[in-house]
């Protein structure tokens, strides 16, 4: 049914929560899995303190995933891209020719200001694939 899951991962505690969501589904059908995650280009007026804008960080953050997923049998595959969130998600879905995007969701699409900024909204209206959101 999925033969590619791409799974993308930040700091957050969703996405930690997702991961086992995504092991299941991985175990389950056998699929290949593609860890991304993406260094956010801060903006220009301002320097920002996220950590997501530092390719080490990021780059450390997806070791540990790929290595927590090893535990559990599974290999993973790791991407590492610099963009806007949502935007790169759906590029490197469509890219990869994934059949599942599964991602964790804060909750900030909620309401009406938030669902602009909703990385995850984005990702629901953009995506080349279904999407499966971890509350």
């Amino acid at each position: 049914m999925f033969k590619t899951v791409l799974f993308p991962i930040d700091q957050s505690r969703e996405a930690r929560e997702a991961a086992d969501v995504v092991t299941n589904v991985v175990q389950k059908y056998g699929t290949r899995l593609v860890l991304l995650s993406v260094v956010e280009e801060p903006p220009a007026d301002s320097p920002s303190a996220d950590p997501m804008v530092s390719p080490e960080v990021v780059a450390k953050l997806l070791e540990s995933a790929q290595t927590l997923f090893s535990q559990q049998g599974i290999k993973a595959e790791i991407l590492e891209r610099q963009g806007k969130p949502a935007f790169t998600i759906c590029d490197v879905a469509d890219e990869i020719g994934a059949d599942l995007i599964i991602m964790g969701c804060r909750g900030l699409g909620l309401t009406e200001e938030g669902a602009t900024d909703s990385v995850t909204t984005r990702v629901i209206n953009l995506s080349p694939c279904p999407v499966l959101i971890v509350p």
